[in-house]
């Protein structure tokens, strides 16, 4: 359909905010047009059945949390997800290996079913996913070979590659025990014969940060790349530990996954110092940092704003990027006749003190605020951040 003047009427248009896509190399002001929940067009004086001015903010394809636990109430650890994509404008979360082979069907069919969302999941290495895990409980799930059933992950994957878009391992410290690099290498060759990419975790020692990531392949993920002492990306003599450097020419991607245990002031610092920002932004969010430190991906990205990194990286950071490492290179762009998940986000002025994981905390003086979120061209609700509010400037809030 077309105006008087032969322009096409889109069926909405978000009129005049700074849309930055990081995959189509765009960072302007500009209108976008969406018709039949698909990015029609970008450009000035789009016309639309319905428009919406978003002058001064960010228009953003839909944010991708890469690293959540969203199998809700039937995992201890997970939390709703449809209550954190609404307070933080995000259109896709993947979850982190909260389930196994052994009870994923579970989280597709009462989880990701259900939510208005979409959803994807590593699968967890060990069986029973993560079962044991919550405000002061910490039993491994990768601590017996009897349960990291390499045969049975893949036949779940198998059967489930519309969902499941990797392979999951925690990695050190109790959630591996004595088994260590051996729970890795299960894992590695689940995620190398399902041809997919992994995802580890590096905890506390032992195994060290070093010897994990060395083992890592092109497209596989250290997730909590920035945890603290021990175990820190940081070597002795203040650098970043060269096995680190090599698995990032290797091609291995580095994940903030801030969560409880995982994003430290001192190591975020010293990497940025050093020219080693991360490849993802994700929060990790779970029931213990659900309500901070972490809360969830737009926090997250606040606090990697305030030190230092540009909005447009940390937006690439959280929607292109991620996509990609999922090899689902149809999200996280805002191309023509892309889906149009589509986040809104306002820059605003604020006085917030930031903690880390080990109780450092910085000053802040932004955070990025949700305005809208629309997924495949559908209006998503968007709910209000009470632990940000208070400490935007001027008490101003939508």
């Amino acid at each position: 359909m077309t105006t008087e003047h032969g322009q096409e009427l889109h069926d909405l248009v978000l009129r005049g905010g700074r849309v930055i896509d990081e995959r189509n190399g765009l960072d302007a002001v500009a209108d976008l047009g969406i018709t039949a929940g698909r990015v029609a067009a970008i450009g000035k004086g789009l016309a639309g059945r319905r428009t919406r001015d978003v002058t001064g903010c960010v228009v953003a394809p839909g944010l991708i949390d890469i690293h959540t636990h969203v199998y809700h109430k039937a995992t201890s650890l997970s939390v709703d997800p449809d209550m954190i994509a609404r307070r933080s404008a995000i259109t896709t979360l993947v979850d982190a290996g909260s389930a196994g082979a052994g009870n994923y069907d579970g989280f597709r069919d009462y989880v990701m079913a259900r939510s208005p969302y979409r959803i994807l999941a590593f699968l967890n290495i060990s069986f029973a996913g993560i079962f044991g895990f919550d405000k002061g409980l910490f039993v491994g799930e990768a601590t017996m070979r009897e349960i990291l059933d390499v045969d049975r992950c893949l036949a779940k994957i198998e059967s489930n590659r519309d969902r499941i878009i990797g392979v999951k391992v925690r990695v050190g410290g109790p959630a591996t025990g004595e088994l260590g690099l051996g729970a890795l290498e299960i894992a590695l060759e689940a995620a190398e014969r399902a041809g997919l990419p992994l995802m580890t975790h590096i905890g506390g020692p032992p195994p060290s940060y070093a010897a994990v990531v060395s083992m890592l392949r092109p497209g596989d993920i250290l997730t909590h790349c920035y945890r603290p002492e021990p175990n820190s990306a940081i070597g002795s003599d203040g650098k970043i530990l060269p096995e680190i450097l090599a698995a990032r020419e290797r091609g291995v991607l580095f994940d903030i996954a801030h969560g409880m245990g995982a994003f430290d002031y001192r190591s975020a610092e010293t990497a940025l110092a050093n020219d080693f920002p991360p490849d993802l932004i994700s929060s990790d969010v779970h029931v213990v940092c659900v309500d901070g430190p972490a809360y969830d991906l737009l926090h997250t990205m606040s606090k990697l704003l305030n030190c230092g990194l540009a909005l447009e990286q940390v937006i690439g950071m959280s929607t292109s990027r991620p996509a990609l490492a999922i090899r689902r290179p149809e999200l996280g762009h805002l191309g023509i006749g892309a889906a149009a998940d589509v986040t809104v986000l306002r820059e605003a002025a604020a006085d917030f003190v930031f903690t880390d994981v080990s109780g450092a905390t910085r000053r802040g003086d932004r955070l990025l605020q949700p305005v809208a979120c629309y997924l495949g061209g559908q209006e998503m609700e968007v709910t209000r951040r009470p632990f940000e509010e208070p400490f935007l400037a001027h008490g101003h809030h939508h």
